[in-house]
C-alpha cells in the first residue's frame, strides 16, 4: 500500500468511526446522510454498499430517522427505542463504517466495520442508555424534561458530529475519541451506581 493509499483508508477509518460514534446516538441518521451524500457524489462509497443509494432504501431511512428523533422525545418511548437501540446502533454503526472504507480487500471492510465501527456504536449506545434509564427513573421530580433536554442534546450532537465527519474528519475523529473516554467513564459510573442500589436492596 503506497502513502496515498494509507493515508485515504486513514481519513476513511476516522470518518467511519466518527459516524459510528453519531449512530450510537442515532441509528439511521448517519446512514441516510451517508446514502444521500453518495448519491449525489459528494462522498465515494464502497461499491459493495451501494444499495445505501438506492431510492426506497433512501426513503425508508427517512421515515425511521423521524420516527427516532420523535419517538425519543417522549419518556418511555425512549426506552422502547434504546431497547430496539442495543441491537439496531451497533449494526448500523458497522454499516455505515464499512461502507467508507475501501481498502484493497473489500473483507478488511467489513471486519473493520464490524469491529470500530460496531463497538463504538454499541459503547456510545450503551452509555447513552444506562444515563437515560437513570434520568427516567428520576422522572416523577423533573417530569420528563431532562429526557426531552437530553434528546435535543443527542440531536445536535449527532447532527454536528456527521457534519465535522464528513468535511473536517481528523477533528471528528478526536472528538469522537474523546467522546468514547467519556461514554466509558460514565458506563463504569451507571455499573458502580447500580451496584451500590442492589446492595442496598440486598441484592447480590
Amino acid at each position: 500500500m503506497d502513502v496515498n493509499a494509507a493515508g485515504q483508508l486513514a481519513l476513511q477509518l476516522m470518518m467511519g468511526v466518527s459516524l459510528a460514534a453519531c449512530a450510537g446516538l442515532r441509528a439511521w441518521l448517519p446512514l441516510l446522510c451517508v446514502g444521500l451524500l453518495a448519491r449525489f457524489s459528494h462522498i465515494p462509497l464502497n461499491e459493495n454498499f451501494a444499495f445505501l443509494t438506492s431510492t426506497p432504501l433512501l426513503t425508508i431511512l427517512g421515515v425511521a430517522t423521524v420516527i427516532e428523533i420523535l419517538g425519543d422525545k417522549i419518556i418511555a418511548v425512549d426506552q422502547f427505542l434504546d431497547t430496539i437501540g442495543t441491537f439496531a446502533r451497533p449494526i448500523a454503526g458497522a454499516l455505515v463504517a464499512a461502507s467508507l472504507i475501501n481498502p484493497q480487500d473489500p473483507t478488511w471492510a467489513t471486519v473493520l466495520g464490524v469491529v470500530l465501527g460496531g463497538g463504538t456504536a454499541l459503547t456510545v449506545h450503551t452509555a447513552k442508555a444506562l444515563t437515560r434509564l437513570q434520568s427516567t427513573a428520576a422522572a416523577p421530580v423533573h417530569g420528563g424534561t431532562v429526557n426531552l433536554g437530553m434528546s435535543l442534546g443527542e440531536d445536535f450532537l449527532s447532527l454536528g458530529g456527521i457534519g465535522l465527519a464528513v468535511w473536517i474528519p481528523l477533528i471528528a475523529f478526536a472528538l469522537a475519541a474523546l467522546f468514547l473516554v467519556l461514554c466509558v467513564y460514565l458506563i463504569r459510573i451507571a455499573i458502580h451506581h447500580g451496584k451500590r442500589v442492589m446492595k442496598a436492596l440486598g441484592i447480590g
